[in-house]
């Protein structure tokens, strides 16, 4: 089957092989990628993509609690569906964990839309 369509890039962070050659990601690993540059970008970052990025980076100076989760997981859905075309996104929670509680776990479940693998992938979020 051909997945060219999910692309072909460097590595995020930019790493180097062995031989000395700019690491690639290639297919679901270049969407992985893609998703956790989503979450890890706040808008207004990219200067000439201004409205790219998750909006959950404004939320963390605020209190744990389900208001500020339930904020969490509505970002976090809408940026992935915004701008990550390639997944149906199945599920988003978050939860802290009982001895860290400023400490949330984004859990996100996802589909790539063409070949229909289903992945997960966790993102730790502090509340400072």
């Amino acid at each position: 089957m051909e997945v060219d369509f999910l692309g072909i890039g460097w590595t995020s962070p930019v790493q180097l092989t062995a031989t000395g050659q700019i690491e690639m990601a290639r297919y679901e690993d270049c969407v992985r990628q893609s998703i956790w540059m989503i979450l890890s970008t706040a808008p207004g970052e990219r200067l000439m993509h201004p409205d790219f990025g998750c909006g959950i980076h404004d939320l963390v100076f605020s209190n744990n609690g389900a208001a500020v989760i339930a904020q969490i997981v509505n970002a976090v859905h809408l940026a992935l569906i915004r701008w990550e075309p390639r997944i149906d996104v199945l599920d988003v929670d978050a939860v802290s964990e009982a001895n860290q509680p400023n400490h949330l776990l984004i859990q996100i479940s996802y589909q790539v839309r063409t070949t229909n693998n289903r992945f997960n992938l966790v993102y730790p979020f502090y509340l400072e």
